[in-house]
């Protein structure tokens, strides 16, 4: 453009030069010199036009070209399939859909209460896992879960940010709601155990941890739902734990994990929690221990124990009868693999000091068989003996993926 302007701006002049060099041979001197000075002012208006009209041009002219340039770049980088690589290198997406079927028969031990039996088909679990590589040393973790009549809307189970030292030291922090690190609750079954019940904690907490391949040693800070009655709202729980597993290859064909945890306040467990009032006279500590063990990835025995180290206050537990508490609970699990899709599981669990809110004593049994990959139908029994004598048989069937 601004080669066009300079040629026509010339051409325009053009016949002002031809016409004053045909005149200066009948000009004096002097009149020359002003026709000259004319002329020069004349060519400095000119470049002054053409700067003008350069400014504008040459502003749009560069931006366009720029633009250009991008637009050609972002269509080579998709046809090269470099954008959509870039995001799923970042991104992981894990999740489960679980559809189960059950059947449940209470026979009280009053004969003034009447037996019954109740059936439902539910849409037990959706969950969605995303797992994002954000930079070097930083990682973020989304869940999403839907459990028919527990959670709905979706609820975000866990969210939080992860930051590691990487190569450096096996350190690493991370904040946001998750499950401190109490209780292990390693299960073959389609129903968690006891211990689970009682001890599984989800809250919005800053966890600090050490781990290499052999140990893990961790604890996070949170501000738990209950609180001790005259105190002021603030950060004062934690939760704990160690926990060591067998480096490969130390024992052939046998995997060990085992561990210990301790959390300040059992009562903000997720199951205790709904059972207490929002204050109560004081915290009671937790203790958790387990063990862990496979051999051949054949044979499997799970044992887990899970209880309070003190007394609730008399009334405190809605299911206490008004008296002083210590929940505590306990499960063994033994699950052997015949071939490589099936599983059979045995489970036998109890517990202490939780009235009509679980099983005094409880055993059963699962079968579990891969139909396709990463799909599974499992039926499981149990049958339970609360502390009152009521008893319970439980039949559960479910279907389930995982990706």
């Amino acid at each position: 453009m601004k080669r066009i302007l300079t040629i026509f701006l010339s051409l325009m002049m053009l016949p002002f030069c031809v016409c004053s060099y045909a005149l200066a041979g009948d000009m004096t001197k002097e009149e020359l010199i002003k026709e000259l000075k004319i002329m020069k002012e004349r060519i400095r208006l000119l470049e002054q036009r053409i700067q003008q009209l350069e400014g504008p041009v040459g502003k749009s002219v560069e931006p366009t070209k720029d633009l250009a340039e991008r637009v050609q770049e972002i269509e080579r980088k998709i046809k090269q399939g470099a954008i959509p690589a870039e995001w799923v290198k970042r991104l992981n997406f894990s999740g489960t859909i679980e559809v189960e079927a059950n059947y449940e028969k209470m026979d009280y031990d009053d004969p003034g209460t009447k037996d019954t039996e109740s059936s439902d088909i539910v849409l037990a679990t959706a969950e969605l896992d995303v797992d994002a590589d954000i930079a070097k040393h930083v990682q973020g973790h989304i869940a999403f879960l839907w459990e028919e009549d527990e959670t709905e809307p979706v609820d975000i189970d866990e969210g939080f940010i992860t930051i590691d030292m990487g190569n450096i030291l096996p350190l690493y922090v991370a904040g946001g709601k998750m499950y401190v690190p109490f209780g292990y609750y390693e299960s073959h079954f389609i129903s968690d155990p006891i211990t689970n019940t009682i001890g599984e904690t989800n809250q919005s907490a800053i966890k600090l941890g050490f781990s290499n391949d052999w140990i893990e040693i961790c604890g996070a800070f949170f501000n738990g739902d209950v609180d001790e009655t005259g105190d002021d709202d603030q950060i004062d729980g934690f939760a704990g734990s160690i926990k060591w597993s067998a480096p490969e290859g130390m024992f052939p064909d046998l995997g060990i994990v085992a561990g210990l945890s301790y959390i300040s306040n059992i009562g903000d467990s997720d199951g205790l929690e709904e059972e207490l009032p929002s204050s109560i006279r004081r915290h009671v500590e937790g203790l958790g221990a387990f063990l862990s063990l496979s051999l051949k990835e054949k044979y499997f025995v799970e044992m887990e124990y899970i209880g309070a180290m003190d007394k609730f206050g008399a009334g405190e537990l809605s299911f206490d009868g008004g008296k002083r508490a210590k929940p505590q609970a306990w499960n063994v699990e033994f699950a052997f693999a015949p071939i490589k899709k099936l599983e059979l599981a045995l489970r036998y669990e109890g517990s202490n000091d939780l009235g009509d809110y679980e099983p005094e004593l409880q055993c059963g049994l699962a079968i579990i068989y891969s139909l396709f990959e990463n799909t599974s139908l499992s039926v499981e029994y149990l049958h339970g003996k609360f502390e009152n004598d009521d008893k319970r048989d439980l039949v559960t069937g479910q279907l389930a993926i995982e990706f």
